[in-house]
């Protein structure tokens, strides 16, 4: 008698082992998450020093747009604020990642200093570790500024993974180093038309 309960309890012991070890997938860690889904991490200095490339500059542009107007060029990860007279200022920028990427036509219809982040519906679905809400400030995922685009859920804002700049890594926002983001906030009022290419114009 003492022989079975000893293999039933064994038995039961190794069935418990099994199951945990068969159970629901644990909470990605913080290693295994993409950049982009890091909220509350903090960039370190040397990740704060972005490529020359991405950096703020005025360029030559030869465009129809009027002074004033953005322009977002995708494929080339540049945002580019028309100053006319063939000349641009020009930030680096991360882009929407493939199946995130579009193009069209709208206004900034509202601004944020540090603004708080709530991941819209889509995102929780995909990524459902990700927090329902997060109050502005340096870990946010939207930086130091944003800037919406229209009614959309798109926004041009910072960023706290300052080496995405120059990469498709986004769900379809733009997203600048924080001392660019807020240079653009301050260059550009509630109005502002917004051009998104995926390539330069003709």
């Amino acid at each position: 008698m003492l022989r079975v309960v000893m293999i039933i309890g064994m038995t039961a012991l190794g069935m418990s082992a099994a199951f945990a070890q068969a159970g629901p997938p644990l909470k990605p860690s913080r290693a295994e998450l993409t950049i982009e889904e890091q909220p509350g991490r903090l960039p370190s200095p040397e990740e704060e020093q972005m490529d020359a490339a991405y950096q703020r500059q005025p360029v030559f542009y030869r465009t129809t747009e009027a002074p004033g107007t953005i322009v977002v060029v995708t494929s080339q990860r540049y945002l580019y604020v028309v100053q006319g007279n063939n000349r641009a200022l020009r930030y680096g920028i991360g882009v929407g990642r493939e199946g995130f990427q579009w193009a069209g036509l709208q206004k900034i219809s509202r601004k944020a200093e540090w603004p708080d982040w709530t991941p819209p519906a889509e995102m929780i679905e995909r990524q459902p570790y990700l927090p329902r809400f997060m109050a502005g400030g340096p870990g946010n995922p939207l930086g130091a500024r944003a800037m919406y685009l229209g009614s959309t859920v798109y926004r041009i804002h910072g960023t706290n993974q300052p080496q995405t700049i120059g990469h498709a890594v986004s769900s379809g926002c733009f997203r600048l180093v924080n001392k660019d983001v807020i240079d653009l906030y301050d260059r550009v009022p509630v109005g502002t038309r917004v051009v998104v290419r995926q390539a330069p114009e003709l």
